[in-house]
């Protein structure tokens, strides 16, 4: 039935555009939704929000599942929903106005008969437009339009209409846009006002958990970690996870496709080129196909890599398209991996032998921008070897295959370099990947060849002997020859001036590296005062991200360096410091990273809590070196030593000892500390002439030294000759107070065998004093049983109570004990306080539980539990259940 528009003029005829063409009810229709269908919560309550906002926007790549989304939500509200799908058929303002109208009729919403309809394919009457605008604000509900596949539409007049009509019907109409671009409506008054809702990319990407269960609905069911590798590679893209699903169903092995699969052989591949590729012109097409080499760009490298100058607008308005071109900032785009993959594979097949010459256009440029660690991808990628290892020495960059969280990527950038590779500048290369891997034969050989073309050749810059001296330096800690780092550092400083100051700025881990390696070095010949110095400079370096592993390992070393000097609260701050640098940059755990975990296990030893320590030496194990930082190496193995002495492994500390003596001939404090170990070791089996034997040589070297030997004089029954010993030690050796206890309990043990009680009770007390401060628990159970006596009554009872032995009182610490009686020993020293689950297996053990009953009432291994069993044993110093369960109730444990 014909009425009279606005105009006056013939109506349009109900179901007939103005051009005379039927309309298309397809367009008016939801789209179905596949049973494989994911409803998403998240982003189904932000599309709540377009309610209460005039205008919203989805926004978003090729089979981002935008459409879906709005489907669903759209399925979901009570009321009517007008959906039009445009088409580039509606670019004719009267057209798509005939569209829209016949849709909110579809979606059974009444239109005024004064609205009208276009008579015009090229124009709509405003009046039309006005009259639509007033009534739907004058309704007393809400009129949600959908307009599907909007970034269609690109007519600016027509965009202004929709603007018009969307801001005068006021609450009565809630537009909703399903776009790959932003349209030209005024988007940023909308913002401003907060009267618009926006769904974009990042948000429409599937996480993990949401691809697991759609994976599952497409009957695909992998492993977290797949589902995890899967999401990572796609970037949550909803069409390429649901792609992927469908051709790994029809493989024999599922997990194996989805983690091989070749996306440029593949359906995804198919959907990619013929939805994002081949719509744009072949200009764009090029240029999209040749930056697939890159992992990002801006428009001065694409015009570069192109040999255009057009780049800027370009990427521009790919970015505004979501054609798979992301912007990361300052200029600056990447591709969505899957894209690019797909691309390359193209770029290969139209033009075979290009990608070689692209890249290595890419890596000039980028090294001439600045952007080395990306230029030597690049070098790497053409198999350009000459200018990639020539780009990391002459740009002082070989210290970066040391620190850093890309020192193990820039490794492995050069595995490809073939042997037939040769010159300086690849062997540096090859010799400090190998050095930083600790293979000290292969990484020597090569450095020796470049060594040696360096020296023939009169014009090769500094910069490349400035790298070998770094190299030598590290070739000396590692050897344990000083020396040989001396005698590189005093090269590299020669060589300094030689190098441009900003260049040496803009790499300070060269020299921190450098001093680190002489630090390293002095600190195994015992030079303990130069050896400081030098790591000073490097912790106290704040040069960020790039010095993160150099200050660590430094502040491990002067640890090392407090902890033998018996200070062992110093030490464990300055471990802890760099256990922070470990943590803060997230540096990636290696063998040999630094001392301070070792420095800790140490520690805890001294204080008695063994199981703290043990978990500390397991977690500095990591995987073996084919050569270990002698420094290093040796902690690690008289710390691993002395653990084994506290917990009753008299042989097992000897044989730590025994494997020391071989590399500690060139270390003074190895080698001391080294006999002090197996004296001890001996002292615990009752061998008292082997331990005097032992430890003889060195027993005049150093304070800590005399005193181990004191102990053993004193064990074969010789107190004078102990504290001669002691009276004899040198003025300037100042050790801390893990040596001076020791000391003054030795003095103790020799005045209470010699029948002088008070200035025994009264060496203890002093010793009780110093040790408190640090809660060295370990010398005071080393003492033997001459102490207890001595710690039962009076002032070294009241310095002992609470973190020593245990107190009286109602509230204790660390546990209970009756009070002492005449004709007892002494009381108990304290014991290490038990963690919550050894507290739950005690409970269950006093039960009459077994084992195996334990293990299953905790959901825990019967291993597991049998390691907690040995735990509570040496913690309350005996060997059966019964015997821990009523020592667990003497001390109110139960």
């Amino acid at each position: 039935m014909a009425t009279t528009d606005a105009t006056g003029t013939e109506p349009a005829i109900t179901g007939i555009d103005p051009t005379g063409d039927p309309l298309l009810r397809t367009r008016f229709a939801l789209p179905e939704r596949p049973a494989t269908f994911l409803r998403r919560p998240r982003l189904v309550r932000h599309l709540d929000q377009a309610l209460a906002t005039p205008l919203t926007m989805v926004n978003g790549s090729a089979g981002a599942g935008k459409t879906l989304l709005v489907a669903d939500w759209a399925v979901g509200l009570r009321k009517p929903v007008a959906w039009l799908t445009t088409d580039t058929t509606d670019q004719a303002p009267g057209v798509f106005w005939a569209y829209l109208l016949e849709a909110l009729r579809a979606a059974g919403v009444p239109v005024a008969g004064d609205v009208g309809c276009p008579a015009e394919a090229g124009r709509v009457d405003q009046r039309t437009l006005t009259c639509l605008a007033a009534d739907l604000e004058n309704r007393d509900h809400t009129t949600v339009v959908v307009l599907d596949e909007f970034d269609r539409v690109t007519s600016p007049e027509i965009a202004e209409q929709l603007e018009f009509v969307l801001r005068h019907a006021g609450r009565g109409l809630r537009l909703v846009l399903v776009t790959r671009t932003e349209p030209l409506l005024p988007l940023h008054r909308y913002r401003a006002s907060g009267e618009l809702t926006e769904i974009r990319d990042a948000e429409l990407a599937f996480t993990s958990e949401e691809a697991h269960e759609l994976l599952s609905r497409h009957g695909l069911h992998l492993p977290a970690s797949a589902v995890r590798a899967l999401v990572g590679r796609t970037q949550g893209w909803a069409a390429g996870l649901s792609l992927c699903a469908l051709a790994a169903r029809q493989s024999p092995d599922a997990q194996a496709y989805v983690k091989q699969f070749e996306a440029d052989h593949s359906t995804v591949a198919d959907y990619l080129l013929a939805e994002v590729l081949d719509r744009q012109p072949p200009g764009t097409q090029d240029l999209l196909l040749r930056i697939s080499v890159l992992d990002r760009f801006c428009p001065d490298l694409v015009n570069a890599l192109t040999r255009r100058g057009d780049a800027e607008p370009i990427l521009a308005s790919l970015h505004r398209e979501n054609a798979f071109v992301h912007y990361l900032g300052h200029s600056w785009y990447s591709l969505h991996p899957l894209f690019a993959e797909i691309l390359r594979a193209h770029l290969r097949e139209r033009f075979p032998g290009l990608e070689p010459e692209l890249r290595g256009r890419a890596a000039r440029w980028l090294r001439r921008s600045g952007a080395l660690p990306d230029a030597l991808v690049q070098g790497a990628a053409a198999d350009d070897w000459e200018f990639t290892t020539r780009a990391v020495v002459d740009d002082l960059a070989i210290g970066q295959l040391f620190t850093g969280l890309r020192s193990e990527d820039l490794s492995a950038l050069f595995a490809g370099m073939g042997s037939e590779v040769r010159g300086p500048a690849p062997d540096l290369v090859r010799a400090a990947r190998e050095l930083a891997r600790h293979d000290l034969d292969h990484g020597l050989t090569h450095l020796r060849r470049a060594e040696e073309q360096l020296a023939g050749d009169g014009n090769e810059p500094a910069r490349g002997k400035l790298s070998c001296a770094l190299l030598e330096a590290l070739a000396g800690r590692l050897t344990g020859s000083p020396g040989r780092a001396e005698r590189a550092a005093e090269q590299a400083w020669a060589l300094r001036k030689d190098v441009p100051a900003q260049l040496l700025e803009e790499h300070p881990e060269l020299t921190a590296l450098l001093l680190a390696h002489l630090g390293s070095a002095r600190l195994w010949a015992g030079r303990f005062d130069d050896a400081r110095s030098a790591l000073s400079a490097v912790a106290g370096h704040q040069g960020g991200a790039a010095m993160a592993l150099p200050r660590c390992e430094a502040l491990g070393q002067l640890a090392l360096i407090d902890y033998l000097n018996g200070w062992p609260g110093r030490a464990e701050h300055k471990a802890r410091a760099a256990a922070g640098q470990a943590e803060h940059y997230s540096l990636p755990h290696r063998s040999g990273s630094g001392a301070g975990p070792v420095v800790l296990a140490a520690v805890h030893i001294d204080r008695d809590e063994l199981a703290e320590a043990q978990a500390l030496l397991d977690a500095a194990d990591g995987s073996p070196s084919l050569v270990e930082d002698p420094v290093l190496e040796a902690g690690r193995t008289l710390t691993r030593g002395h653990l084994l002495l506290a917990r009753g492994d008299a042989r097992g500390a000897l044989t730590a000892a025994e494997a020391i003596v071989p590399a500690a001939a060139s270390s003074p404090w190895a080698r001391d500390h080294s006999a002090l170990l197996a004296s001890a070791a001996h002292l615990a089996e009752g061998r008292t002439e082997l331990a005097e034997k032992v430890v003889e040589p060195v027993a005049r070297h150093r304070t800590a030294c005399a005193v181990g030997a004191a102990r053993a004089r004193l064990a074969a029954g010789h107190p004078e000759e102990a504290l001669d010993l002691l009276d004899g030690l040198p003025e300037d050796d100042r050790p801390g107070p893990a040596v001076t206890v020791r000391a003054t309990l030795v003095r103790a043990q020799a005045a209470h065998e010699t029948g002088d009680q008070e200035s025994a009770r009264r060496l203890v007390a002093r010793a009780l004093l110093d040790g408190r401060r640090e809660r060295l628990r370990r010398p005071f159970r080393e003492a033997g049983p001459w102490l207890r006596p001595l710690l039962s009554t009076g002032r070294p009872r009241e310095l002992a109570e609470g973190w020593l032995v245990s107190g009286h009182g109602r509230h204790r610490a660390l546990g209970h004990t009756p009070p002492h009686t005449p004709g007892e020993s002494g009381p108990d020293l304290a014991v290490e306080e038990l963690s919550a689950r050894e507290r739950d297996v005690l409970r269950r053990l006093s039960q009459m539980m077994s084992t195996q009953e334990i293990a299953a009432d905790l959901h825990l291994s019967a291993n597991t539990v049998k390691t907690h069993l040995k735990s509570i044993y040496r913690k309350l110093a005996v060997s059966r259940r019964g015997d821990a369960v009523r020592r667990a109730r003497d001390l109110r444990l139960l």
